[in-house]
């Protein structure tokens, strides 16, 4: 009975949390996340996405799954993987669980250590513990995008709009009915 239980109460929670997405990122704060994707995709060859979540959708409550693999699967999902030289990344943030996700393509995880990820999850956990949620996700992309100028930087010619493949607003997703 205790699971059914469980269940419930984070179904419950996560669907509060959708209450206070808006507040944590509004729309001008998704316009500027979005043009600064679509800057620093200019000087890479790699490809970020950003997706917030508030909270589970039901199926992934149920089956008590974790923000870890809700991640993958929108890493899937928003074909983050299908990038020309496997440096994708995606940057997630389920609110209601307070949980952070980094998934990287093969060649960009490469590129950076176990303690770089941490050090930036840690850091956009501490601007999301103070409400600076804009600011945490900022400084997330300035060092993603640091990363990848250093290691995938665009040749001087290249075209863009063949590499630039994936759309840079931010993905927020919603699972309240109606």
């Amino acid at each position: 009975m205790s699971t059914i239980f469980h269940r419930l109460a984070r179904l419950v929670r996560h669907r509060w949390a959708e209450r206070q997405l808006n507040q944590a990122l509004p729309v001008a704060v998704l316009a500027e996340l979005e043009q600064l994707i679509a800057q620093s995709e200019l000087r890479h060859t790699g490809q970020v996405r950003i997706c917030v979540e508030a909270g589970l959708p039901w199926s992934y409550i149920w089956e008590h799954a974790t923000p870890r693999q809700r991640a993958i699967s929108l890493f899937s999902k928003l074909r983050v993987w299908d990038t020309e030289h496997n440096n994708g990344v995606l940057i997630y943030l389920l609110m209601a669980d307070h949980a952070i996700e980094i998934v990287a393509d093969r060649a960009l995880h490469r590129t950076m250590g176990q303690e770089q990820w941490q050090t930036l999850i840690s850091d956009m956990r501490s601007a999301f513990q103070g409400g600076h949620y804009a600011a945490g996700l900022r400084g997330a992309l300035e060092r993603v995008s640091r990363q990848l100028e250093e290691r995938f930087p665009r040749l001087p010619g290249s075209s863009t709009a063949a590499q630039d493949g994936l759309p840079d607003r931010p993905v927020v997703e919603r699972h309240l009915p109606g």
